[in-house]
C-alpha cells in the first residue's frame, strides 16, 4: 500500500515474526504465503517464536530469505533444555547458514541488506 502510494521507496525489507501471540502461526505454509506477498526486488527475513524456530529458520534459508537469532524470540535451545546464552543460538544459526551453503552477513552487509546507514554518514 505505502509503495504504491509512494511514501515508501523500493526496495523494501520485511521482517516475518510468525509465533506470535495473537499473530500467524509458525508454519513453513505460513511463510511462504508471506513472501509470495512481498513486491519483487525486496529482502525480507523471517523467524519463528518457540517451537516454531527451527522449521522457520530452515525454511527462510531455503527460501533464500534472511534469518535473525536471539533469546528475545527463544529461550530454549532444544525442547526443554533452556539456553546458556545467546551464544548458543548464534552458533547454531551460523552452522546452519554455512551447511546451505550460505556466509553470514558482515554488520556492514546487514547494513547494506536493510538500507541503513552508520550514524554520521
Amino acid at each position: 500500500y505505502y509503495l504504491k502510494k509512494g511514501v515508501l521507496k523500493a526496495p523494501l525489507h520485511f521482517q516475518f515474526v510468525l509465533g506470535a501471540a495473537g499473530g500467524m502461526p509458525a508454519t513453513v505454509e505460513n511463510l511462504v504465503y508471506l513472501k509470495n506477498l512481498i513486491p519483487e526486488g525486496s529482502t525480507w527475513s523471517a523467524l519463528g517464536i518457540g517451537k516454531g524456530h527451527l522449521p522457520i529458520l530452515y525454511a527462510a534459508l531455503a527460501l533464500g530469505g534472511n534469518v535473525r537469532v536471539g533469546m528475545e524470540d527463544n529461550i530454549l535451545y532444544a525442547k526443554g533444555v533452556l539456553a546458556k546464552s545467546q551464544v548458543e543460538g548464534v552458533e547454531r544459526t551460523k552452522r546452519t547458514v554455512h551447511e546451505f551453503g550460505k556466509e553470514v552477513a558482515t554488520p556492514e552487509e546487514t547494513r547494506q541488506i536493510l538500507g541503513l546507514r552508520r550514524s554520521g554518514e
